[in-house]
């Protein structure tokens, strides 16, 4: 085993974190507010819009992500004409693959507040937009903050497959190094190492959080 190369080569990885939390921030950034959206439709009375969000998240779980990359990032250009870059490329195919789980995740959460609290807001002459905003998605958000950080967890991983387009975050970090000091197993090592710090680090964060809000309660 040969780790001598992490001398030369140390601030590729921690530019390969970098751009891997970026993915992963921006990516639950934007599905959260996507699947927020989703759920809200989902939740309607109308009916348009409920099949739009059904069909949505049904389509998008139900397709590989790598298609949905390879859609955004060559099938865009082809249809278009208009070139996207690798970055706005990834963040789109995660943003919107995240956004159909953050959608069933928020509308869990929002199912799972007493109903007796919108009738309440009802009885009040609060109207439904009102107690939704005021009342049932504050307590929804308390109910899926952990599944969201194990979402950002999840994102954290699955960012890696943007490497197929040649985005150079962790994992193609990786490949890079290793083409370059043909060494096959030690930089994949180093980068399961890191991936892990960055998983097993969240993870103990989502906990120290989720115990806190229990103890609050």
């Amino acid at each position: 085993m040969n780790f001598s190369f992490l001398v030369k080569y140390y601030t590729m990885f921690l530019s390969g974190v970098k751009m891997t939390l970026l993915l992963a921030f921006l990516t639950v950034l934007f599905g959260t507010i996507l699947g927020t959206l989703l759920s809200l439709m989902r939740l309607s009375n109308n009916k348009i819009l409920k099949l739009i969000s059904t069909a949505y998240v049904e389509f998008i779980r139900g397709t590989p992500l790598m298609i949905q990359l390879f859609l955004f990032y060559f099938g865009i250009p082809a249809a278009l004409g208009v070139e996207l870059p690798e970055f706005p490329s990834a963040i789109l195919a995660l943003s919107i693959n995240s956004g159909a789980y953050v959608a069933e995740i928020i509308r869990s959460g929002i199912q799972a507040v007493d109903k007796g609290q919108m009738e309440a807001a009802r009885s009040l002459g609060m109207t439904y937009a009102m107690t939704m905003k005021e009342v049932i998605i504050p307590q929804a958000v308390k109910n899926v903050l952990p599944a969201l950080g194990n979402e950002f967890v999840t994102v954290i991983k699955e960012s890696s497959i943007v490497s197929v387009i040649g985005l150079t975050e962790l994992t193609r970090t990786s490949d890079i190094i290793r083409g370059v000091t043909y060494l096959s197993f030690e930089p994949l090592i180093v980068v399961a190492v890191l991936y892990f710090i960055m998983t097993f680090t969240l993870s103990k964060c989502i906990g120290l959080l989720e115990r806190r809000m229990k103890t609050s309660d």
